[in-house]
């Protein structure tokens, strides 16, 4: 029970003001639009450092990664890169391959449990894989419902989630993400590939906007 705790992520409190963007160094650019530091980068490493420990715990055959564009492409190759040197230095290495998937769930800016693939709709590469879906960033559930009804179409496996960001909402699905690095209000963030309107994504920190 614990160690499902710990899997759950570092619990960020609503009134959690952030840091100072004056501790840290960014892109000089950012200056007049960051107010704060809400995850610095360092953290966020090490975070993602021990959800690669909890991935190779709990796979114990090759794994097909299939990565949520384009807000998880960081988060995802670190993890990568993380499952890939732990392994090296234990017994329990793992070959990974990377797919990528683009998707939205929104129509006119309203959410919807309708899963809309930018590109190929056909998974059939997951069927008998073991499969990790990386997301940055996890809020109300439905996109990612909607993708898992979509992959276990595919008969993989085994489907586990990693979200480097879930958001604490009234309408989150509870259980669809087994790897939680941070767990925060609803508020929205940017930063490590998170972006608005394709701005902050080169931020090596989380930051509130």
């Amino acid at each position: 029970m614990e160690n499902r705790g710990m899997k759950r992520g570092i619990v960020i409190e609503d009134d959690w003001p952030g840091h100072s963007p004056d501790l840290f160094t960014y892109p000089e650019h950012y200056q007049e639009d960051i107010e704060c530091v809400y995850i610095p980068n360092g953290v966020i490493m090490n975070r993602i450092e021990r959800l690669a420990r909890y991935v190779l715990d709990d796979f114990t055959e090759n794994i097909m990664v299939l990565c949520v564009l384009k807000g998880g492409y960081k988060f995802c190759a670190d993890l990568v890169e993380f499952i890939k040197i732990l392994g090296r230095n234990s017994n329990t290495y793992l070959e990974t391959r990377v797919e990528f998937i683009r998707l939205k769930s929104y129509v006119n800016d309203q959410s919807t449990e309708e899963l809309h693939f930018i590109g190929s709709r056909d998974l059939s590469f997951l069927r008998g894989k073991s499969v990790l879906i990386v997301e940055a960033m996890v809020d109300t559930g439905k996109t990612m419902k909607a993708l898992l009804k979509h992959v276990e179409t595919f008969e993989p496996k085994m489907v586990k989630v990693a979200g480097l960001l879930v958001k604490r909402v009234p309408t989150m699905t509870e259980g669809l993400t087994d790897y939680v690095g941070f767990e925060i209000p609803n508020r929205f963030v940017v930063g490590y590939a998170l972006d608005y309107n394709e701005y902050f994504r080169d931020l090596n920190v989380s930051t509130d906007a």
